[in-house]
């Protein structure tokens, strides 16, 4: 799962879409049998990597983007 670096909320994201996409920006997301996230845009379904949410995630609650980190990262980080 994602953090947002900025606000700490977890998994409440949006995605940007480039203005040369063309297809009709509907997209959904849950969770899977393995607690990942799939994320579905315009009937393709996939489970995002880190370097795709620091590309296109934005957080809901914040608005930052490229401020993301898989949550366990995050955590142990601050253990430390």
């Amino acid at each position: 799962m994602f953090i947002c670096k900025n606000c700490k909320s977890v998994d409440k994201f949006e995605l940007m879409f480039s203005p040369d996409y063309h297809g009709s920006k509907k997209f959904t997301h849950k969770y899977n049998e393995n607690n990942e996230i799939e994320i579905t845009v315009d009937s393709y379904t996939f489970v995002p990597d880190l370097m795709f949410m620091n590309q296109f995630a934005v957080c809901k609650y914040c608005g930052q983007i490229y401020m993301w980190d898989y949550e366990d990262n995050w955590e142990n980080k601050n253990k430390e």
